[in-house]
């Protein structure tokens, strides 16, 4: 019962945090030769050498050697940073750091997916908070503006190019650390679909689902507000529309326009009203077995869905109103959604379970996935430690 108090007024006054934030987005550049877009202003700003913080895989791709040349047009030098892996560490993030002051850089720009971004944005930070990168973990700890700061995604789900968040993993307690701070919002971003017309259908799948998951959680929340539930719309409907043929024809461009539009909405509307219980759960799967984000988000949010549609109901049955479940009572919506969801998931390869996944885990997974959630996500109906582990049980392999 103490718990419960404790987590009502808590996200009372999450509410009331939410509501004073700044309302800045950064300046956006949307669609094919957006890249070009973003460089040419970067070279305004009087930008001379740039970090590209991105990872190994799209600098082999050439996705990298794209923005390069696209920054040396502009009359910006590039340096690279391509040591980021899935989940950064604080060591990944400390070197590129150590990049950044070596290459002589006065500017960062993160290229890629949720990973380049979170460690762009700390590197930044770093360069103008004292280097040590601990002294930043929490809320509002970011006390002197980052170096500028520029985002290029090239995948469509974590929206991290219009969130104040930033996730580091800590490779000795296998917990994943939170950054929050306005601050680290980039000054400018850059959906160009021509940068992902190369992504397999299984990461479309995840990363789409993430951008879904970003989305449902924010508009169910406590505190959301029109604004966001605006936002939080428009990404679903994107979604809906536009991820089976990501998904089935990556190199659709019309897709993956509205694919990266969605991720972006939704990044705007969770910043705002943060997530729920399925990033709770999400997040300790990947600090415990590696699970990508998007896949355990993926996973984890129909069954969510499922324990929370008695106190989201109504919610759940405008968004199935809003993809066309238009029949039936309140109750018969909200659950047409919920199996929308799942469809969709199915029909793009997301599996139902998870392979890694071992019972004798769901105690630990559940107490850290509610540690996390507890006094920060304001979700619409509480959750014991016996319900977070019913949830995580529906995951496992079968036999």
């Amino acid at each position: 019962m103490i718990r419960r108090v404790a987590h009502a007024i808590a996200i009372f006054v999450s509410g009331i945090v939410a509501k004073m934030l700044p309302d800045r987005v950064p300046v956006t550049f949307v669609g094919s030769g957006s890249l070009g877009e973003i460089c040419d202003s970067i070279g305004s700003q009087g930008v001379s050498r740039v970090l590209i913080v991105t990872d190994a895989v799209l600098n082999e791709l050439g996705i990298v050697a794209r923005v390069n040349d696209a920054c040396r047009a502009a009359g910006v030098d590039a340096v690279v940073y391509d040591g980021v892996l899935p989940d950064p560490t604080f060591a990944q993030i400390e070197a590129g750091h150590a990049r950044f002051l070596s290459g002589g850089c006065d500017a960062v720009l993160a290229v890629g997916g949720g990973s380049p971004m979170d460690a762009a944005k700390m590197i930044a930070a770093m360069a103008t908070n004292g280097g040590d990168l601990h002294k930043l973990e929490g809320k509002m700890r970011v006390r002197k503006r980052p170096a500028p700061l520029f985002a290029i995604p090239t995948t469509a789900g974590t929206g991290s190019e219009v969130t104040i968040a930033a996730v580091v993993s800590d490779t000795q307690s296998h917990q994943k650390k939170f950054f929050l701070d306005p601050k680290l919002l980039p000054a400018m971003t850059a959906l160009d679909p021509t940068l992902m017309t190369g992504i397999p259908g299984p990461i479309t799948a995840a990363t789409g689902m993430d951008a879904l998951t970003h989305a449902i959680e924010s508009y169910v929340a406590k505190t959301s507000t029109a604004q966001t539930e605006s936002y939080a719309t428009m990404a679903v409907r994107l979604v809906f529309e536009h991820l089976p043929t990501a998904f089935k024809d990556g190199e659709d461009l019309e897709a993956r326009k509205g694919m990266a539009l969605a991720s972006y909405y939704a990044g705007l509307a969770f910043t705002r009203t943060s997530v729920g219980y399925v990033h709770a759960i999400a997040h300790n799967l990947g600090a415990k077995y590696g699970t990508p984000h998007g896949l355990a988000n993926a996973l984890a949010l129909p069954h969510v869905l499922d324990f929370s549609k008695s106190a989201a109901q109504r919610q759940l049955a405008e968004l199935g109103t809003l993809i066309g479940v238009s029949s039936g009572s309140e109750a018969e919506r909200a659950q047409g959604f919920i199996d929308a969801v799942r469809s969709l998931a199915l029909s793009i390869g997301i599996p139902t379970a998870l392979d890694d996944l071992r019972a004798d885990d769901i105690g630990e997974l559940a107490d850290l996935a509610l540690a996390e959630a507890f006094l920060d996500y304001p979700v619409p109906r509480f959750m014991t430690k016996s319900d977070c582990e019913g949830v995580v049980a529906k995951l496992l392999p079968t036999a």
